[in-house]
């Protein structure tokens, strides 16, 4: 079995970019609250806010409780920042709204890691991957090039917010195509409490095994830890800029 390097640790600043409420607590928050842990600032950016994501509640009433939730859920991870853009939950569309929106989150964070969900079309071991998965994974790879593009969007720049060339690293979780990892040993605990934060959503999921926080946290992670020196770990893909 092919091992997994250790991801690089040289940065500072990190902005973590998501499809929906709940999709870094299913996999990155263990390594976000390693890396809080030791002094480095973690940012979140949702593009939706998850109002579809429960079929037993209305969008209207959805979208601030999930909000909320992932507060709560950054919070125990050490996250002061989180962001939210307003793009459609289910059917976020791939194009140049959404780069011109994640370009200027880039800009304002000026983060030197992005982390953001797997972009493939599966997932690892197989399954469709879903459309807002998919189209947010790859503008967000597209962002990172147009937010050091002072031409793509000057828009931006006349706004006030200047071209970023600080990405030095792009970081997919949940890729089936994993480089990286993280030992989150001593950060399980903590990740599994961001997802329990997320009490309503977890609620909606009735009997599916994603409903157990602590179940499908361990679960992934010792999937990853025969790669990683038998260390419960978080498997990244990890792309360099």
């Amino acid at each position: 079995m092919e091992q997994l390097d250790p991801m690089p640790e040289d940065w500072t600043r990190a902005l973590a970019i998501a499809a929906h409420p709940d999709d870094l607590e299913y996999g990155a928050a263990g390594a976000v609250a390693r890396w809080t842990a030791v002094g480095k600032d973690v940012r979140y950016l949702m593009v939706t806010r998850g109002e579809a994501g429960i079929d037993g509640i209305t969008p209207a009433e959805c979208a601030p409780l999930r909000e909320a939730e992932e507060r709560a859920g950054a919070d125990l991870v050490g996250v002061e920042i989180v962001e939210f853009l307003d793009h459609r939950d289910g059917v976020i569309e791939y194009g140049v709204p959404l780069r011109r929106d994640l370009a200027a989150a880039i800009r304002r964070h000026q983060p030197e890691l992005v982390i953001t969900g797997n972009y493939h079309d599966s997932w690892p071991g197989g399954g469709w991957n879903t459309p807002d998965h998919r189209h947010v994974g790859r503008a967000v790879l597209d962002a990172v090039a147009d937010a050091g593009n002072r031409w793509i969007f000057p828009e931006l720049t006349e706004a006030g917010l200047q071209p970023w060339n600080g990405v030095r690293y792009v970081a997919v979780g949940g890729s089936p195509q994993p480089t990286h990892a993280v030992d989150i040993t001593g950060t399980l605990d903590r990740a599994v409490a961001s997802l329990e934060a997320h009490r309503a959503y977890l609620e909606g999921l009735g009997e599916h095994p994603m409903a157990s926080a602590r179940g499908f946290l361990e679960f992934l992670a010792d999937q990853v830890a025969p790669s990683f020196g038998g260390r419960r770990a978080t498997a990244f893909q990890l792309l360099r800029t």
